[in-house]
C-alpha cells in the first residue's frame, strides 16, 4: 500500500505494509539510522520520534498511523546549520554516555518542552519515564533539559550529512 507521509519537512510516499512499524520504514525505507531499535516493545524509548509534535515510539506505531502526518526523527532536529537547543544541551553537560538512548531521550525531551517550556524536575522526571538509559546518566539528562528550557545553549554548527 502506498502511505504519505512527511518526515522531517520532506514529502515522502513508501509502498509497505500498513501494519509495519515506523521505525522499519524510517530505517529500511527512507534510510534514517538516527532512531534505534531497542526493546521492540515500547519499553525503552530508544525509538522515539515525533509524530505531529507529540513523542511515539516508533517500534510499536505502525505506518499507517503517520500517514498524512509529520514525522520528526532525530536527524530533522538541527535548522539553519545550528543544533536543536535540546541536542546542544545533551552535548553541553555531557548528558551522553554509550549514546544509544540519547535520540529517544532528546525526542522525548523536545516533546516535553513543546508543551510545559519550564518543566520541574517533577515534570521532566514524569515526561522521561518511558525511556531508559542503561548508562545511569539520568541526572545529566534532568540538567540538559532543564538548561534547553532555560535557554542556556549556545548552538555549535552543524556538519551537513551527505546522503546519496
Amino acid at each position: 500500500m502506498r502511505i504519505e507521509l512527511e518526515v522531517n519537512g520532506r514529502p515522502q510516499a513508501v509502498d509497505v505494509d500498513p501494519g509495519a512499524s515506523l521505525l522499519s520504514v524510517l530505517h529500511e525505507e527512507l534510510l534514517l539510522s538516527g532512531t534505534k531499535y531497542g526493546c521492540g516493545e515500547s519499553e525503552c524509548g530508544a525509538c522515539t520520534v515525533l509524530l505531529d509534535g507529540r513523542a511515539v515510539h516508533a517500534c510499536v506505531t505502525p505506518v499507517s498511523a503517520a500517514a498524512n502526518a509529520r514525522v520528526t526523527t532525530i536527524e530533522g532536529l538541527a535548522a539553519n546549520g545550528a543544533l536543536h537547543a535540546v541536542q546542544q544541551a545533551f552535548v553541553d553537560g555531557d548528558a551522553m554516555q554509550c549514546g544509544y538512548c540519547s535520540a529517544g531521550m532528546i525526542m522525548a525531551a523536545v516533546s516535553l518542552l513543546a508543551t510545559t517550556p519550564h518543566p520541574s524536575r517533577t515534570e521532566i522526571a514524569r515526561s522521561m519515564e518511558g525511556n531508559v538509559c542503561r548508562c545511569g546518566t539520568y541526572p545529566r539528562i534532568v540538567r540538559a533539559i532543564e538548561r534547553a528550557a532555560a535557554g542556556n545553549v549556545t548552538p555549535l554548527p552543524v556538519r551537513e550529512e551527505v546522503r546519496p
